[in-house]
Protein backbone atom coordinates (compact mmCIF):
# COMPACT_ATOMS: atom_id res chain seq x y z
CA UNK A 1 0.00 0.00 0.00
CA UNK A 2 0.86 3.80 -0.89
CA UNK A 3 -0.41 6.88 -0.45
CA UNK A 4 -0.93 9.07 -3.63
CA UNK A 5 0.11 11.38 -5.42
CA UNK A 6 -0.49 9.48 -8.67
CA UNK A 7 -0.14 11.63 -11.46
CA UNK A 8 -2.69 14.68 -10.96
CA UNK A 9 -3.62 14.57 -7.50
CA UNK A 10 -6.83 16.10 -7.14
CA UNK A 11 -6.58 19.18 -5.11
CA UNK A 12 -9.68 20.55 -2.95
CA UNK A 13 -10.82 23.79 -4.14
CA UNK A 14 -11.39 26.69 -1.26
CA UNK A 15 -14.80 26.80 -0.04
CA UNK A 16 -16.81 29.80 2.04
CA UNK A 17 -17.18 28.86 5.07
CA UNK A 18 -20.90 29.41 7.36
CA UNK A 19 -21.14 30.69 10.34
CA UNK A 20 -20.79 27.76 12.13
CA UNK A 21 -18.14 26.78 10.63
CA UNK A 22 -19.46 24.05 8.29
CA UNK A 23 -20.06 24.38 4.58
CA UNK A 24 -23.80 25.48 3.39
CA UNK A 25 -24.58 22.59 1.67
CA UNK A 26 -27.02 24.62 -1.21
CA UNK A 27 -23.88 26.73 -2.31
CA UNK A 28 -22.87 24.27 -4.95
CA UNK A 29 -23.95 24.15 -8.22
CA UNK A 30 -22.49 20.71 -8.15
CA UNK A 31 -25.65 17.82 -8.60
CA UNK A 32 -28.83 20.36 -9.41
CA UNK A 33 -30.16 19.96 -12.56
CA UNK A 34 -30.17 22.45 -15.46
CA UNK A 35 -33.85 23.95 -14.13
CA UNK A 36 -32.40 24.43 -10.93
CA UNK A 37 -28.85 26.02 -12.29
CA UNK A 38 -31.12 28.51 -14.20
CA UNK A 39 -33.25 29.70 -11.22
CA UNK A 40 -29.97 29.81 -9.07
CA UNK A 41 -29.01 32.31 -12.22
CA UNK A 42 -31.94 34.19 -11.89
CA UNK A 43 -31.40 34.84 -8.19
CA UNK A 44 -28.29 36.80 -8.89
CA UNK A 45 -29.33 38.94 -11.35
CA UNK A 46 -28.84 36.94 -14.90
CA UNK A 47 -31.23 38.45 -17.71
CA UNK A 48 -34.22 36.40 -18.68
CA UNK A 49 -33.00 36.11 -22.61
CA UNK A 50 -29.24 34.70 -21.00
CA UNK A 51 -30.22 32.45 -18.29
CA UNK A 52 -30.53 29.22 -20.62
CA UNK A 53 -26.86 30.28 -22.76
CA UNK A 54 -25.32 30.79 -18.84
CA UNK A 55 -26.71 27.47 -17.82
CA UNK A 56 -25.51 25.84 -20.45
CA UNK A 57 -22.11 27.00 -20.26
CA UNK A 58 -21.60 26.52 -16.88
CA UNK A 59 -22.86 23.10 -17.49
CA UNK A 60 -20.19 22.28 -20.10
CA UNK A 61 -17.42 23.88 -17.64
CA UNK A 62 -18.38 21.71 -14.96
CA UNK A 63 -19.44 18.33 -16.56
CA UNK A 64 -17.44 18.24 -20.17
CA UNK A 65 -14.05 20.62 -18.40
CA UNK A 66 -14.20 19.39 -15.09
CA UNK A 67 -13.77 23.27 -13.81
CA UNK A 68 -13.35 23.50 -9.99
CA UNK A 69 -13.88 27.35 -9.42
CA UNK A 70 -15.78 29.97 -11.96
CA UNK A 71 -12.41 31.95 -12.71
CA UNK A 72 -11.55 29.63 -15.77
CA UNK A 73 -15.31 29.95 -17.52
CA UNK A 74 -13.30 32.33 -19.67
CA UNK A 75 -17.09 32.68 -21.98
CA UNK A 76 -18.36 34.35 -19.31
CA UNK A 77 -17.87 37.81 -18.37
CA UNK A 78 -15.78 38.94 -15.42
CA UNK A 79 -18.24 40.63 -13.90
CA UNK A 80 -20.56 37.60 -13.78
CA UNK A 81 -17.42 34.95 -12.87
CA UNK A 82 -17.22 37.13 -9.42
CA UNK A 83 -21.21 37.30 -8.85
CA UNK A 84 -21.34 33.09 -9.29
CA UNK A 85 -17.92 32.99 -6.73
CA UNK A 86 -19.80 35.18 -4.46
CA UNK A 87 -23.20 33.36 -4.04
CA UNK A 88 -21.79 29.88 -5.11
CA UNK A 89 -19.52 27.15 -5.57
CA UNK A 90 -18.29 24.08 -7.87
CA UNK A 91 -15.80 22.55 -5.89
CA UNK A 92 -14.80 19.22 -4.44
CA UNK A 93 -14.97 17.72 -0.78
CA UNK A 94 -12.14 17.13 1.41
CA UNK A 95 -9.77 14.87 0.18
CA UNK A 96 -9.27 12.64 3.42
CA UNK A 97 -7.40 9.76 2.32
CA UNK A 98 -6.08 8.59 -1.41
CA UNK A 99 -4.75 5.16 -1.22
CA UNK A 100 -3.45 3.03 -3.86
CA UNK A 101 -3.01 -0.82 -3.94
CA UNK A 102 -0.71 -2.73 -5.29
CA UNK A 103 -3.00 -4.15 -7.63
CA UNK A 104 -3.90 -0.51 -9.19
CA UNK A 105 -7.15 -0.15 -7.34
CA UNK A 106 -7.33 3.32 -5.66
CA UNK A 107 -9.43 4.58 -3.14
CA UNK A 108 -10.89 8.10 -1.72
CA UNK A 109 -12.15 8.68 1.30
CA UNK A 110 -13.73 11.96 1.24
CA UNK A 111 -15.26 14.52 3.76
CA UNK A 112 -18.50 15.86 2.84
CA UNK A 113 -19.82 19.76 4.33
CA UNK A 114 -21.30 18.62 7.12
CA UNK A 115 -18.34 16.66 7.95
CA UNK A 116 -19.68 13.08 7.19
CA UNK A 117 -17.52 10.91 5.11
CA UNK A 118 -18.04 8.10 2.23
CA UNK A 119 -15.63 5.99 0.58
CA UNK A 120 -14.86 5.57 -3.29
CA UNK A 121 -13.19 3.00 -5.43
CA UNK A 122 -11.66 2.86 -8.97
CA UNK A 123 -10.56 -0.78 -10.29
CA UNK A 124 -8.44 -0.51 -13.30
CA UNK A 125 -8.92 -3.13 -15.66
CA UNK A 126 -7.24 -4.35 -19.07
CA UNK A 127 -10.49 -2.88 -21.19
CA UNK A 128 -12.62 -1.21 -18.60
CA UNK A 129 -11.95 1.17 -15.45
CA UNK A 130 -14.91 0.74 -12.92
CA UNK A 131 -15.54 3.28 -10.38
CA UNK A 132 -17.81 2.10 -7.10
CA UNK A 133 -19.96 4.63 -6.07
CA UNK A 134 -21.34 5.20 -2.67
CA UNK A 135 -24.98 6.34 -2.33
CA UNK A 136 -25.04 6.75 2.01
CA UNK A 137 -23.28 7.27 4.72
CA UNK A 138 -23.07 4.41 6.47
CA UNK A 139 -25.66 1.41 5.16
CA UNK A 140 -28.95 0.38 6.65
CA UNK A 141 -28.76 -3.12 5.89
CA UNK A 142 -26.91 -5.18 9.01
CA UNK A 143 -25.77 -7.73 6.00
CA UNK A 144 -23.70 -10.18 8.16
CA UNK A 145 -20.72 -10.28 5.83
CA UNK A 146 -20.50 -6.89 5.30
CA UNK A 147 -18.11 -4.49 7.06
CA UNK A 148 -19.91 -1.19 6.07
CA UNK A 149 -22.99 -2.96 7.48
CA UNK A 150 -21.17 -2.54 11.04
CA UNK A 151 -21.14 1.42 10.64
CA UNK A 152 -25.05 2.45 11.41
CA UNK A 153 -26.97 4.28 8.84
CA UNK A 154 -26.00 8.40 8.89
CA UNK A 155 -27.76 9.73 6.39
CA UNK A 156 -28.43 9.42 2.35
CA UNK A 157 -25.83 11.37 -0.10
CA UNK A 158 -27.19 14.04 -2.01
CA UNK A 159 -27.03 14.16 -5.88
CA UNK A 160 -24.28 16.75 -5.09
CA UNK A 161 -22.30 13.96 -3.04
CA UNK A 162 -22.78 11.36 -5.60
CA UNK A 163 -21.66 13.16 -8.42
CA UNK A 164 -18.86 14.49 -6.78
CA UNK A 165 -17.16 10.52 -6.49
CA UNK A 166 -17.08 10.89 -10.31
CA UNK A 167 -15.38 14.47 -10.42
CA UNK A 168 -12.71 13.50 -8.09
CA UNK A 169 -11.70 10.06 -10.05
CA UNK A 170 -11.73 11.64 -13.34
CA UNK A 171 -9.64 14.70 -11.14
CA UNK A 172 -6.96 11.80 -10.35
CA UNK A 173 -7.33 10.14 -13.38
CA UNK A 174 -6.51 13.05 -15.94
CA UNK A 175 -9.80 13.00 -17.93
CA UNK A 176 -11.09 16.70 -18.50
CA UNK A 177 -12.11 17.64 -21.04
CA UNK A 178 -14.22 14.66 -21.14
CA UNK A 179 -12.51 12.37 -23.87
CA UNK A 180 -14.40 10.88 -26.84
CA UNK A 181 -12.57 7.51 -26.82
CA UNK A 182 -10.13 5.93 -24.42
CA UNK A 183 -11.23 6.78 -21.22
CA UNK A 184 -9.88 5.09 -18.46
CA UNK A 185 -13.31 5.71 -16.26
CA UNK A 186 -15.49 3.46 -18.64
CA UNK A 187 -18.18 2.09 -16.15
CA UNK A 188 -19.58 2.76 -13.01
CA UNK A 189 -21.11 0.30 -10.18
CA UNK A 190 -23.70 1.75 -7.40
CA UNK A 191 -21.92 -0.91 -4.89
CA UNK A 192 -20.67 0.99 -2.81
CA UNK A 193 -21.84 2.11 0.74
CA UNK A 194 -24.89 2.03 1.28
CA UNK A 195 -28.58 0.52 -0.77
CA UNK A 196 -29.22 2.73 -3.42
CA UNK A 197 -32.42 2.35 -3.78
CA UNK A 198 -33.27 3.25 -0.66
CA UNK A 199 -31.66 6.58 -1.67
CA UNK A 200 -33.23 6.30 -5.35
CA UNK A 201 -34.30 9.81 -6.24
CA UNK A 202 -30.96 11.06 -5.46
CA UNK A 203 -29.28 8.82 -7.04
CA UNK A 204 -31.42 8.97 -9.88
CA UNK A 205 -30.93 12.53 -10.29
CA UNK A 206 -26.65 11.43 -9.78
CA UNK A 207 -27.19 9.86 -12.35
CA UNK A 208 -29.19 11.48 -14.60
CA UNK A 209 -26.14 14.15 -14.99
CA UNK A 210 -23.49 11.71 -15.49
CA UNK A 211 -25.53 10.28 -18.44
CA UNK A 212 -25.94 14.06 -19.94
CA UNK A 213 -24.56 14.04 -23.04
CA UNK A 214 -23.41 17.09 -22.79
CA UNK A 215 -21.14 16.60 -19.75
CA UNK A 216 -19.67 13.28 -18.98
CA UNK A 217 -21.55 11.52 -21.20
CA UNK A 218 -21.55 7.89 -19.68
CA UNK A 219 -23.91 5.83 -21.28
CA UNK A 220 -27.13 3.79 -19.51
CA UNK A 221 -25.77 1.00 -20.59
CA UNK A 222 -22.29 1.57 -18.53
CA UNK A 223 -24.10 1.78 -15.27
CA UNK A 224 -24.96 -1.22 -12.78
CA UNK A 225 -27.53 -0.46 -9.91
CA UNK A 226 -26.60 -2.93 -7.45
CA UNK A 227 -29.54 -4.02 -4.35
CA UNK A 228 -29.67 -6.12 -2.04
CA UNK A 229 -33.44 -6.90 -2.77
CA UNK A 230 -35.81 -3.73 -2.03
CA UNK A 231 -38.46 -5.05 -4.47
CA UNK A 232 -40.66 -2.13 -4.35
CA UNK A 233 -37.88 -0.14 -6.01
CA UNK A 234 -36.76 -2.26 -8.53
CA UNK A 235 -39.28 -1.78 -11.63
CA UNK A 236 -39.06 2.08 -10.81
CA UNK A 237 -35.05 1.23 -11.10
CA UNK A 238 -35.87 0.22 -14.67
CA UNK A 239 -38.57 2.57 -16.07
CA UNK A 240 -37.00 5.48 -14.59
CA UNK A 241 -33.21 5.06 -14.97
CA UNK A 242 -32.96 2.34 -17.31
CA UNK A 243 -29.41 1.27 -16.29
CA UNK A 244 -27.90 -2.27 -15.29
CA UNK A 245 -29.31 -4.53 -12.57
CA UNK A 246 -26.99 -6.30 -10.15
CA UNK A 247 -28.77 -8.29 -6.92
CA UNK A 248 -26.55 -9.17 -3.81
CA UNK A 249 -28.24 -12.77 -3.55
CA UNK A 250 -25.69 -14.93 -1.61
CA UNK A 251 -27.82 -17.67 -0.53
CA UNK A 252 -30.43 -20.12 -2.86
CA UNK A 253 -32.88 -20.65 0.05
CA UNK A 254 -34.81 -18.59 2.46
CA UNK A 255 -33.44 -19.32 6.07
CA UNK A 256 -29.63 -19.20 5.10
CA UNK A 257 -30.13 -15.67 3.07
CA UNK A 258 -32.39 -14.42 6.05
CA UNK A 259 -29.69 -15.11 8.62
CA UNK A 260 -27.15 -13.31 6.28
CA UNK A 261 -28.72 -10.81 5.18
CA UNK A 262 -32.12 -9.59 7.63
CA UNK A 263 -33.55 -7.65 4.42
CA UNK A 264 -34.95 -10.86 3.31
CA UNK A 265 -37.21 -10.98 6.07
CA UNK A 266 -38.97 -8.48 4.54
CA UNK A 267 -38.70 -9.28 0.78
CA UNK A 268 -38.15 -13.15 0.52
CA UNK A 269 -36.59 -14.79 -2.61
CA UNK A 270 -39.67 -15.61 -4.47
CA UNK A 271 -40.72 -11.95 -4.15
CA UNK A 272 -37.21 -11.01 -5.53
CA UNK A 273 -37.10 -13.45 -8.26
CA UNK A 274 -40.17 -12.19 -9.16
CA UNK A 275 -39.06 -8.53 -9.44
CA UNK A 276 -35.75 -9.94 -10.99
CA UNK A 277 -38.20 -11.55 -13.99
CA UNK A 278 -39.97 -8.17 -14.44
CA UNK A 279 -37.30 -6.06 -14.48
CA UNK A 280 -37.97 -3.44 -17.48
CA UNK A 281 -35.33 -3.84 -20.15
CA UNK A 282 -33.45 -7.68 -19.20
CA UNK A 283 -32.84 -9.65 -21.77
CA UNK A 284 -29.92 -12.03 -22.99
CA UNK A 285 -28.33 -8.80 -24.27
CA UNK A 286 -28.78 -7.13 -20.90
CA UNK A 287 -28.83 -9.88 -18.53
CA UNK A 288 -29.47 -9.28 -14.53
CA UNK A 289 -26.07 -10.15 -12.47
CA UNK A 290 -26.35 -11.66 -9.35
CA UNK A 291 -23.67 -11.12 -7.14
CA UNK A 292 -22.79 -14.01 -4.72
CA UNK A 293 -20.11 -14.23 -2.02
CA UNK A 294 -18.85 -17.51 -1.27
CA UNK A 295 -18.80 -17.70 2.50
CA UNK A 296 -17.34 -21.48 3.44
CA UNK A 297 -19.72 -23.77 4.24
CA UNK A 298 -22.89 -21.13 3.95
CA UNK A 299 -23.56 -21.14 0.50
CA UNK A 300 -21.12 -23.17 -1.00
CA UNK A 301 -22.05 -26.45 -1.46
CA UNK A 302 -22.39 -28.32 -4.97
CA UNK A 303 -25.87 -28.29 -4.01
CA UNK A 304 -26.31 -24.40 -3.40
CA UNK A 305 -24.93 -24.71 -6.55
CA UNK A 306 -27.54 -26.70 -8.27
CA UNK A 307 -30.26 -24.99 -6.60
CA UNK A 308 -29.46 -21.51 -7.87
CA UNK A 309 -29.81 -22.55 -11.74
CA UNK A 310 -32.99 -23.55 -10.95
CA UNK A 311 -33.97 -20.58 -9.42
CA UNK A 312 -32.63 -18.68 -12.44
CA UNK A 313 -34.64 -21.41 -14.78
CA UNK A 314 -37.49 -21.97 -12.62
CA UNK A 315 -37.97 -17.70 -12.87
CA UNK A 316 -36.35 -17.46 -16.55
CA UNK A 317 -33.93 -14.87 -15.49
CA UNK A 318 -31.76 -13.76 -18.25
CA UNK A 319 -28.78 -14.53 -15.69
CA UNK A 320 -25.32 -13.73 -14.89
CA UNK A 321 -23.74 -15.17 -11.62
CA UNK A 322 -20.26 -13.52 -10.34
CA UNK A 323 -18.97 -15.38 -7.85
CA UNK A 324 -17.22 -13.24 -5.28
CA UNK A 325 -14.47 -14.85 -2.54
CA UNK A 326 -15.40 -13.32 0.52
CA UNK A 327 -13.08 -10.37 1.60
CA UNK A 328 -12.13 -10.69 5.37
CA UNK A 329 -12.31 -7.65 7.80
CA UNK A 330 -11.17 -7.23 11.54
CA UNK A 331 -13.81 -8.83 13.26
CA UNK A 332 -15.70 -10.51 10.28
CA UNK A 333 -16.79 -14.19 11.53
CA UNK A 334 -16.92 -15.79 8.23
CA UNK A 335 -14.16 -17.37 5.90
CA UNK A 336 -13.57 -17.40 2.52
CA UNK A 337 -14.38 -20.89 0.51
CA UNK A 338 -11.90 -22.81 -0.66
CA UNK A 339 -10.35 -22.25 -4.56
CA UNK A 340 -10.95 -25.54 -5.21
CA UNK A 341 -14.55 -25.33 -3.95
CA UNK A 342 -15.23 -21.61 -5.61
CA UNK A 343 -14.30 -23.80 -8.96
CA UNK A 344 -16.36 -26.36 -8.35
CA UNK A 345 -19.56 -23.98 -7.67
CA UNK A 346 -18.45 -22.11 -10.50
CA UNK A 347 -18.22 -24.98 -12.88
CA UNK A 348 -21.88 -26.29 -12.25
CA UNK A 349 -23.21 -22.74 -12.41
CA UNK A 350 -21.13 -22.62 -16.14
CA UNK A 351 -22.26 -26.27 -16.98
CA UNK A 352 -25.95 -25.44 -16.77
CA UNK A 353 -25.58 -22.66 -19.44
CA UNK A 354 -25.21 -19.47 -17.39
CA UNK A 355 -22.10 -17.57 -16.92
CA UNK A 356 -20.38 -17.48 -13.23
CA UNK A 357 -16.88 -16.21 -13.83
CA UNK A 358 -15.03 -15.84 -10.60
CA UNK A 359 -14.23 -11.91 -9.52
CA UNK A 360 -10.45 -11.38 -8.56
CA UNK A 361 -10.34 -9.58 -4.99
CA UNK A 362 -9.49 -6.23 -5.81
CA UNK A 363 -7.61 -3.77 -3.27
CA UNK A 364 -7.59 -6.24 -0.44
CA UNK A 365 -4.24 -4.48 1.05
CA UNK A 366 -6.30 -1.11 1.26
CA UNK A 367 -9.54 -2.59 2.39
CA UNK A 368 -11.54 -1.51 -0.83
CA UNK A 369 -12.57 -4.87 -1.91
CA UNK A 370 -16.01 -5.86 -2.39
CA UNK A 371 -17.56 -5.84 1.45
CA UNK A 372 -14.85 -3.98 2.83
CA UNK A 373 -15.69 -0.25 2.83
CA UNK A 374 -15.79 1.92 5.91
CA UNK A 375 -12.40 0.45 6.34
CA UNK A 376 -10.29 0.83 9.49
CA UNK A 377 -10.37 4.72 8.17
CA UNK A 378 -13.70 5.74 10.61
CA UNK A 379 -11.62 4.18 13.73
CA UNK A 380 -8.29 5.47 12.67
CA UNK A 381 -10.40 8.94 12.30
CA UNK A 382 -11.95 8.28 16.18
CA UNK A 383 -8.41 6.87 17.39
CA UNK A 384 -7.01 10.12 16.05
CA UNK A 385 -9.74 12.28 17.60
CA UNK A 386 -9.37 10.83 20.99
CA UNK A 387 -5.07 10.94 21.41
CA UNK A 388 -5.68 14.78 19.85
CA UNK A 389 -8.72 15.46 22.87
CA UNK A 390 -6.20 13.32 25.38
CA UNK A 391 -2.73 15.73 24.56
CA UNK A 392 -5.19 18.87 24.80
CA UNK A 393 -6.46 17.90 27.84
CA UNK A 394 -2.84 17.21 29.43
CA UNK A 395 -1.77 20.66 27.67
CA UNK A 396 -4.29 22.39 29.62
CA UNK A 397 -3.17 20.65 32.83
Amino acid sequence: MQTLPLGTEPVVAPRMPTADGAFAQNRTLVGLDRAEIAERLKTIGVPEKQVKMRTQQIWSWMYHYGAKDFDVMTNISKDLRARLAEHYEIGRPEIIEALISRDGTRKWLLRYADGNEAETVFIPDDDRGTLCVSSQVGCTLTCRFCHTGTQRLVRNLTPAEIVMQVLVARDDLGEWPTPHDGRRLTNIVLMGMGEPLYNFENVKKAMQIVMDEQGISLSKRRITLSTSGVVPEMARCGQELGVNLAISLHAVDNETRSRIMPINNKYPLEELLQACADYPGASNARRITFEYIMLKGINDSDDDARKLVRLLKQYKIPAKVNLIPFNPWPGSNFERSDDRQIKRFSDIVFGSGISAPVRTPRGEDILAACGQLKSESEKKRKSERLREERLGQEQAG
